[in-house]
């Protein structure tokens, strides 16, 4: 749980009025107390996930420490590239630099809500209508402001007007602190936007790129934050593998995974990568209304996002019912987990991205055309930089890099033989340590099918 932060030095972009009894401003300030002190973030995340978290022998991360050190790496990259600051409006992005959220999902296809973090200066968060107290407990937000939303559904034929009045605020924040220096990174935004920015004299690069090397190497504080997340997800599995009996629909199961989530404060899953028997073959099938039989291999991908915004990403397969596996079965499942071992191996500081690749073991020639598309790829808030495919599909503009303590990978495999009938698919969630690597992901494998 943590308590509210003292607002920055910067104000909040609204005048405070004395005490009126019964005033509108004095209301709204009491209404504003009263909704950040009910913030969910100040609340935290429930008994239930407190209860596994304290069984784990995972201590609460501090807050406070991660979002400055989190705002540190962001402006420390700004800095490296000749940047006065980052507009961002990946809602990702605006947690990490905030750790503030508000409708997720909604404002990442509707632009409603974007920060701008001054290299030198203040934080300033633009949020939807109504929305100043939602960053309130951060500790890391100097101003908010009403975010200008010039996306069609709101400006119609009026949509330049829009952008202009917008770019006109932006404009203003670049040149009152950027100390002369008019180059600013964004994330994602529309190319009319792009356009009346360049028109007032400012110049954009890519924010995605500060953004996903700020966030590469984690602090201890997120490191615990999202041990914490894999137990609440892995808690979750195991409601799930309660909850498979021949008969249930792949939706019912996967359903399972969402309410476990939900229920210990988790936020949103991104795919819905659960299926079984003949549709484990070829990968990517989306969950269906399929009922599951006995003697169904059943794989599928968390992707989730749970407790502080961080992803758990991990994959297991399952032998439904109580029936005995097949011999193939067990053999897809263990040419899948004997990749996962040695990949897993090799994950060593100091080893760059393409040996790694080079020495990793892959799927055998019959597995290998309906092969996943990475062997590994960085996590964080969601799937990170890098993403690190198989050899023999590495091309001249694949990027490479080292390995480095406290970055976080997973490691993937998918094996099912080209038109085969079933395929198993298993991921680890890994952090590279000092002196080598640490699994974080400790939910069991199958016993029947390593048998």
């Amino acid at each position: 749980m943590d308590s509210a932060a003292p607002k920055g030095s910067f104000g909040r972009h609204r005048k405070i009025m004395p005490f009126v009894s019964g005033s509108t401003e004095a209301l709204r300030d009491a209404s504003r107390e009263k909704a950040a002190s009910l913030n969910q973030h100040v609340l935290g995340y429930g008994a239930v996930a407190e209860a596994e978290w304290a069984a784990a022998g995972i201590a609460a991360p501090d807050l406070p420490a991660m979002r400055q050190y989190r705002l540190g790496r962001i402006r420390a990259e700004l800095k490296r590239r000749g940047y006065a600051g980052a507009l961002l409006y990946d809602p990702v992005n605006i947690r990490y630099a905030t750790d503030s959220t508000n409708m997720q999902l909604w404002v990442a296809h509707n632009p409603t809500r974007h920060c701008f973090v001054a290299t030198e200066g203040p934080v300033v968060l633009f949020d939807y209508f109504s929305c100043e107290h939602l960053s309130d407990h951060s500790g890391v937000v100097d101003e908010v402001r009403p975010a200008i939303s010039w996306m069609y559904l709101y400006g119609g034929e009026l949509t330049e007007q829009k952008v202009r009045r917008w770019a006109a605020g932006i404009a203003d924040l670049v040149r009152e602190h950027g100390g002369g220096n008019s180059r600013i990174a964004v994330d994602h935004v529309n190319p009319e936007g792009v356009e009346e920015l360049h028109r007032l004299g400012i110049s954009i690069g890519n924010g995605e790129a500060v953004m996903e090397n700020a966030r590469l190497i984690k602090s201890p504080d997120e490191i615990l934050a999202m041990r914490r997340a894999i137990v609440a997800c892995e808690a979750a599995m195991g409601e799930m593998e309660q909850a498979l009996k021949p008969g249930i629909s792949e939706n019912e199961l996967w359903a399972e995974l969402h309410r476990g989530n939900i229920a210990r404060g988790g936020e949103w899953i991104e795919t819905r990568l659960l299926t079984s028997g003949p549709r484990t073959n070829p990968w990517f099938q989306e969950c269906s209304s399929r009922k599951i039989e006995s003697g169904d291999l059943v794989a599928f991908d968390t992707d989730l996002i749970g407790p502080y915004g961080f992803c758990a990403d991990l994959s297991r397969t399952w032998l439904c019912g109580s029936t005995k596996p097949t011999n193939e079965q067990r053999d897809l499942f263990r040419i899948a987990a004997d990749q996962i071992e040695h990949n897993a191996e090799l994950m060593q500081p100091g080893v760059s991205f393409r040996d790694l690749v080079e020495r990793s073991a892959v799927p055998p020639d019959d597995c290998f055309p309906t092969r996943y598309g990475v062997l590994y790829h960085g996590v964080g808030l969601a799937d990170e930089y890098p993403t690190l495919p198989h050899a023999s599909d590495w091309t001249s503009d694949t990027p490479d890099g080292v390995l480095e303590p406290d970055m976080v990978l997973c490691v993937e495999s998918y094996i099912g033989r080209l038109g085969g009938h079933e395929g198993v698919k298993i991921e680890e969630q890994i952090l590279i340590t000092e002196t080598g690597n640490e699994q974080l992901s400790t939910y069991p494998l199958d016993a029947r099918l390593l048998g």
